[in-house]
């Protein structure tokens, strides 16, 4: 059960858009959400992982970058994402400002399975640094 309120919950959502409205800023605003679990310690306990599907798009220009395998370079470019080879990342030469500029150029990365083993060893921690290792992409999805 949650100790807040539906009703106090909803009120402070109606007063962040008023507050929103009231003076109109020049960037998209964004409201984060945390929540705090009593008697879970995250180092020991795994039982909370995976992903949530939002509702309302949060970001409308969303870029993603495919690291992949034959298979998954087709598919990417059959739908119109940019993709990147084993051998496309080997010409970066972990050079950190190649790296650093594909890092701002997307907002994610996914990457094959076979493949996220090696991205360290091609880019160096360019992109760890940067926040956006990727995620694993299989050849199920």
């Amino acid at each position: 059960m949650s100790k807040i309120n539906k009703e106090f919950l909803l009120e402070a959502i109606t007063s962040i858009q008023d507050g929103s409205k009231a003076k109109q800023r020049k960037f998209l605003e964004t409201v984060e959400l945390q929540i705090a679990l009593k008697n879970y310690d995250p180092a020991r306990d795994k039982r909370f992982t995976g992903t949530v599907k939002l509702r309302h798009v949060p970001k409308k220009s969303f870029k993603v970058c495919i690291i992949g395998d034959d298979r998954h370079l087709d598919e990417a470019k059959s739908l119109g994402y940019d993709c990147k080879s084993a051998e496309d990342l080997k010409k970066l030469n972990k050079n950190k400002k190649l790296v650093k500029k594909l890092a701002k150029g997307y907002d994610a990365f996914m990457a094959s399975d076979g493949l996220i083993k090696q991205i360290p060893r091609l880019l160096g921690p360019g992109l760890n640094k940067a926040g956006k290792f990727p995620t694993s992409l299989s050849h199920q999805e």
